[in-house]
């Protein structure tokens, strides 16, 4: 009796060890604790968790935080909450930055799927948008020539643009652009420091995205003048809020670069 259970143990040890290290990895430990510093950076993985705090000395008062939740694979969760009061500009672009794939020429990029799934709570009015925002530059690891953000939702704010409208708004050079299965308002401008393109969903938020992110730069090669030799240097995700107070929660997000 004692023989034959310990066989049994024997032969199941095997298959018991071979499935530990396959969990570690689908569900890597990470720290999940929250953290308020104006440059923190938080690694997990192909990922980081930037605080990007930048703009801070703008706002007469208020503070940011931020925590990762889960890593399983390549899909990342994570939260930040934030509470700005005063000025008018931009104070933090809190975002996860894919560390592995970026410095590759577009023409070498074959795909970028992404996915991104997130909800956001808010007290009262905010101004604020929830947005991919990558970079080109004409040099593997080089300075900034082009950003090219894709926003999801814009609370009350509003992109760089190189025309305004008699009411204020800023003007697309291009409408009703279909990529990644939603139609997009295309706007042109700068931020002083390089050529800011920006895609706006033509109505609503877009809360859970799914696409591949390689279509959008072959839109701006084609019709915009970005060259397919510039090379992508940053590829984050996040949030730029101006004013107001509101937590982002995302549940899920991945990005890879092919």
């Amino acid at each position: 009796m004692f023989a034959k259970g310990l066989t049994l143990i024997l032969l199941a040890a095997p298959f018991l060890a071979s499935a530990a290290p396959a969990e570690l990895e689908a569900r890597q430990n990470i720290d999940t604790s929250s953290h308020c510093g104006q440059w923190d950076v938080v690694t997990a993985g192909q990922y980081s968790l930037l605080l990007d705090q930048w703009g801070k000395d703008g706002a007469t008062s208020g503070s940011q935080c931020a925590h990762l939740a889960s890593l399983s694979g390549s899909t990342v969760s994570w939260a930040t909450n934030w509470t700005w009061t005063g000025g008018t500009g931009v104070k933090s672009f809190t975002n996860i930055q894919l560390n592995q794939g970026i410095n590759k020429q577009l023409s070498a990029i074959s795909s970028m799927p992404t996915t991104w799934k997130w909800s956001q709570s808010t007290s009262g009015s905010i101004v604020a948008d929830v947005a991919y925002d990558l970079f080109t530059s004409n040099t593997a690891g080089g300075s900034n020539v082009n950003e090219i953000m894709i926003w999801l939702a814009n609370f009350n704010a509003g992109p760089i643009s190189f025309q305004y409208g008699s009411d204020g708004k800023p003007v697309p050079v291009a409408s009703s652009i279909s990529l990644a299965g939603h139609t997009w308002n295309l706007y042109s401008g700068s931020n002083g420091a390089n050529n800011v393109f920006s895609f706006l969903p033509t109505s609503g938020t877009i809360t859970s995205f799914s696409g591949d992110l390689k279509a959008f730069f072959t839109y701006l090669t084609q019709n915009e003048g970005v060259s397919s030799s510039q090379y992508l240097v940053t590829a984050q995700a996040g949030t730029e809020p101006t004013s107001g107070s509101a937590t982002l929660t995302t549940s899920a997000y991945s990005l890879a670069i092919n």
